[in-house]
C-alpha cells in the first residue's frame, strides 16, 4: 500500500496549557488555592530531580557534564516552537501540512496530579481545566479531540465530571496511569465501580498516558544519565503494572464495554507480557479468580495501544497484539514527532502490508475507539 493521501488520525498529540488559561475559567476566589496547589506539586517534583548520580558518573568517567545535556529534546527538531502547540487555528494548519485528518490531544499539564491538593474549589478547578480544553477544540471539534482530565480522589465528583464532559461534546477521557502514586488504590478496587459504570454509560474511552511515574522516585535519583534515560525506559515498561491491574484485577470482567487506551507505552514488550500472562494460567497453574477467560482475551477485547515510529510494530500486531488493537500517532510536537512528514513516515513503516491493515492502524481503529465520523 501507499499512504499518499490516505486518511490518518494521530492517536497521541499534545496541547500546551498554561495555568493562566485555566484560571480564566475559574472563579477568582479560588485562584490563590489553585496557585498554592501548583506550587506544592512543583516542590514535590523538584525533590526527584537530584543531580547527585549525574555528578558521580561524570567524576568517575572524567567527563565534564554539558550543562545543556539535561534539556529534554532541545530545539533541533521540526515541530519545536510551533504555534500549533498553543493555538488551535495554527494546529489545524499544521495538521493540513502534515496530511493528518484529526488529532487526539493530551494536555502537557497533568492536572489530576495537583487539582486534588486545592484546599477549596477542586471540582471548580477541574471544570475550568476541561472547559479550557474544550475551548481549544471548539475551533474544529471533528478534528481536535481533546482528552478531558478526570481526577480520581473523589469518585462522586469524577462521575459528575465525566457526565458533564460527555454532554459538553467531549470524546475522550484521560485518567491517571498509576493511582498509588497519588496515594489511592489501584483500579481493580471497587471504589471505582461507579466511575467505570458511568464511563460505560457515556461510551467514551479511558486513556492513560505514560509519563511521569513518581513511584520510581528512587530510580530518578539514582539515574546517572543527564536526561534520566534509565528512568524514561523504565517508566514505559512499568505500564505493565497498570495493564495487569486492569486485566488480572477483573475490571474488564465486571465492565466488559470499557475501552482502554494506553498512550505512548511502546508496544514491543506487550507480546511477551500477553504470552507470559496466559502461560501463568495454562502451564504454571496461577489462579486469577477475578477473571473467567485467559488474560489475552481481555486485552484483545478491551485494550488499545498507541505507538509512534516503532520497529516491528506491524509484526507484533499481526503475531500477537491484534491489528485492531494498535494505533499510529504523530506525538506532535515532541522531539520524536513525525511532523511534517507523517504521510511518508507512515508509508515507510507500512508500505508492504495489506491496505486494510494499514487503514486499521492509520485511522479506522481510532474512528472506532473515539466514535469519530468516517470519511
Amino acid at each position: 500500500m501507499s499512504s499518499e493521501n490516505m486518511r490518518l488520525i494521530s492517536a497521541d498529540d499534545h496541547v500546551d496549557v498554561t495555568h493562566e488559561d485555566v484560571k480564566r475559567h475559574l472563579a477568582s476566589q479560588y485562584h490563590g488555592d489553585y496557585d498554592d496547589a501548583v506550587g506544592r506539586f512543583g516542590a514535590l517534583m523538584a525533590s526527584t530531580m537530584s543531580s547527585e548520580a549525574n555528578q558521580q558518573w561524570s567524576d568517575q568517567a572524567g567527563v565534564e557534564m554539558d550543562p545543556e545535556a539535561g534539556r529534554i529534546g532541545g530545539s533541533g527538531y521540526p515541530s519545536f516552537g510551533r504555534d500549533g502547540y498553543r493555538d488551535a487555528k495554527a494546529r489545524l494548519q499544521d495538521l493540513d501540512q502534515d496530511g493528518v485528518q484529526a488529532s487526539v490531544l493530551y494536555s502537557e499539564v497533568s492536572a489530576f496530579r495537583y487539582l486534588y491538593m486545592l484546599e477549596r474549589g477542586a471540582s471548580d478547578a477541574t471544570r475550568a481545566f476541561n472547559t479550557m480544553l474544550l475551548e481549544f477544540a471548539s475551533e474544529d471539534p471533528s478534528r481536535l479531540i481533546v482528552s478531558g482530565q478526570i481526577p480520581i480522589h473523589d469518585v462522586d465528583a469524577a462521575v459528575q465530571e465525566v457526565e458533564w464532559f460527555a454532554k459538553a461534546g467531549g470524546k475522550s477521557l484521560q485518567l491517571p496511569l498509576f493511582p498509588p502514586e497519588l496515594g489511592l488504590p489501584d483500579y481493580w478496587d471497587r471504589r471505582y465501580d461507579a466511575l467505570w459504570a458511568k464511563i460505560e454509560e457515556v461510551d467514551l474511552p479511558v486513556c492513560c498516558h505514560i509519563g511521569l511515574n513518581t513511584q520510581l522516585e528512587a530510580l530518578a535519583k539514582r539515574d546517572p544519565t543527564p536526561q534520566k534515560g534509565v528512568l524514561v525506559l523504565g517508566t514505559a515498561l512499568s505500564t505493565s503494572e497498570a495493564l495487569g491491574m486492569f486485566i488480572l484485577g477483573g475490571v474488564f470482567e465486571r465492565f466488559p464495554a470499557l475501552r482502554l487506551v494506553f498512550v505512548e507505552p511502546g508496544i514491543g514488550w506487550v507480546p511477551w507480557w500477553l504470552e507470559m500472562a496466559d502461560d501463568l494460567v495454562l502451564r504454571q497453574n496461577y489462579a486469577f479468580p477475578a477473571i473467567k477467560q485467559l488474560p489475552s482475551h481481555y486485552f484483545h477485547k478491551n485494550v488499545h495501544l498507541t505507538f509512534i515510529d516503532e520497529p516491528f510494530a506491524y509484526e507484533n500486531a499481526k503475531r500477537s497484539l491484534g491489528v485492531e488493537n494498535v494505533m499510529w500517532s504523530s506525538d506532535y510536537p515532541h522531539p520524536v514527532s513525525s511532523w511534517p512528514t507523517s504521510q511518508s513516515t507512515f508509508d515507510r513503516m507500512f508500505a508492504d502490508i495489506p491496505t486494510e491493515d494499514a487503514e486499521l492502524i492509520g485511522f479506522r481503529n481510532a474512528e472506532r475507539v473515539w466514535r469519530l465520523d468516517s470519511a
